[in-house]
């Protein structure tokens, strides 16, 4: 493979890092409006909710469009890719911490999942990188949860 087709498409790079601006920015919110910290926090993990189901969906991507690889059926990849799905919608009824938690292994189980489809199929050479960089910063932003706590509620 060239280095041209190793290099990330710049349209990724813009979709994958403006992806994190939510995040980013409503883990700052939480700092910067304490007053109003339940109903950013609240934003923050609706959001991490969201991109867990994206990231899962992935393989359920991948799965179509590599149905057999190596002689094995991809079952697995689409079972697996509604459970980020799932552990997203439990991260929502839930209190925060408890949220928190379940959407940061969500991502941290999702990446070792990543890392088990690259041994299986041929993914770009950026993806895995990029995957890390994305998931560091979603669950670093998301841990301003635990550092925080619930705050005030809105209107307090």
């Amino acid at each position: 493979m060239s280095p041209a087709e190793n290099a990330r498409p710049t349209v990724v790079s813009w979709l994958g890092y403006g992806g994190l601006l939510p995040f980013v920015g409503t883990a700052l919110l939480c700092w910067l409006e304490p007053g109003q910290r339940s109903w950013w926090t609240e934003m923050l993990l609706t959001y991490g909710a969201v991109i867990l189901s994206f990231v899962g969906a992935l393989h359920w991507g991948f799965a179509m469009v590599h149905p057999a690889t190596a002689g094995r059926p991809m079952n697995g990849m689409y079972a697996w890719s509604v459970m980020p799905s799932l552990l997203g919608w439990a991260a929502l009824l839930v209190a925060p911490a408890a949220g928190a938690t379940l959407l940061i292994a969500g991502f941290l189980v999702q990446y070792r999942q990543d890392l088990r489809l690259a041994r299986v199929l041929p993914l770009p050479a950026w993806y895995l990188p990029l995957r890390l960089q994305l998931t560091v910063v979603a669950c670093l932003c998301l841990a301003t949860v635990y550092v925080l706590g619930p705050g005030m509620p809105p209107g307090a």
